[in-house]
């Protein structure tokens, strides 16, 4: 194998990338001992491909990864997100259009929680959009259980610690109450696992109902429950794009002030002029 560094790639990455796992899956399914490169299997993702390499996983030829595609999925209550399930509950893969090719879900949603989930076959988008860094406002309808107080949700807007995990502050807005429930607005920037959950009890209340409306600037709309709808070409071509650039300007950042990372991510995070009444969630 060659390893000429421009034309090189991390195994994991040319894994996620052809929609097989995430990056982070692809490493497990690597130490696993499940994956060959030119016939012989490898015990470490430390190691660079160049196009003219043979991989195979499971002893199935890898393909080339194809065009990156994304779709907008309106997940119900009773399934979990994971691909599978150690107590073997229904997954949202086992529900998607039989016509989907392999997906992957970027973030997840509990099980007994509803609404937006993106999906996609490119296991390098799942990653960046995931990052932290990347900034994405993820927006929620709550339903809690009680009479409720603005008063009650002040913490909330300035950051908690619950049992050791830092929350940082919440948008959070109270919407009305409806007889012995009250619906919240929030949202986040960075979910930690059943952080909303999590964060809602710290202040004594319960939620009852738990609805993701919107990701960045995909909204749920009028999907219905269990629909998948996928998104207009052009609108994932200007994701690979801020995805390139936001790269190309993270390595600069790097190369000429030393710092870690580059935290503006403005050119992903922006909203885009898209008349919402006719092109939304295309």
């Amino acid at each position: 194998m060659k390893h000429q560094a421009n034309k090189c790639e991390r195994i994991a990455k040319i894994i996620a990338r052809a929609g097989l796992a995430s990056r982070r899956e692809s490493e497990k399914l690597i130490l696993d001992g499940r994956v060959k490169v030119n016939g012989k299997t490898i015990n470490s993702p430390a190691l660079n491909l160049t196009k003219n390499d043979v991989i195979e996983v499971d002893g199935k030829l890898l393909l080339p990864p194809e065009q990156t595609r994304l779709w907008i999925y309106n997940k119900p209550v009773g399934l979990v997100s994971t691909s599978k399930d150690e107590k073997n509950r229904p997954t949202i893969f086992d529900n998607l259009p039989k016509e989907l090719p392999r997906v992957v879900s970027i973030g997840r949603l509990d099980l007994n929680s509803e609404g937006l989930l993106l999906l996609t076959n490119d296991g390098e988008l799942k990653r960046r959009l995931e990052l932290p860094s990347t900034g994405w406002l993820r927006r929620y309808r709550v339903r809690v259980k009680g009479k409720l107080k603005d008063s009650m949700l002040e913490p909330l807007r300035h950051g908690i610690f619950v049992e050791g995990t830092h929350f940082k502050p919440m948008d959070v807005s109270f919407d009305r109450q409806t007889g012995a429930n009250a619906w919240l607005s929030i949202g986040l920037r960075e979910g930690k696992n059943r952080e909303i959950r999590k964060a809602l009890g710290f202040v004594g209340l319960s939620v009852n109902r738990l609805l993701r409306i919107s990701f960045g600037d995909f909204e749920l709309g009028t999907l219905k429950k269990g629909e998948v709808q996928e998104v207009r070409l052009s609108r994932v071509k200007n994701l690979l794009k801020d995805r390139v650039d936001n790269s190309q300007a993270e390595k600069s950042q790097k190369k000429y002030s030393g710092t870690k990372s580059l935290n503006d991510n403005s050119n992903i995070s922006g909203k885009r002029n898209v008349n919402r009444s006719e092109r939304r969630n295309k």
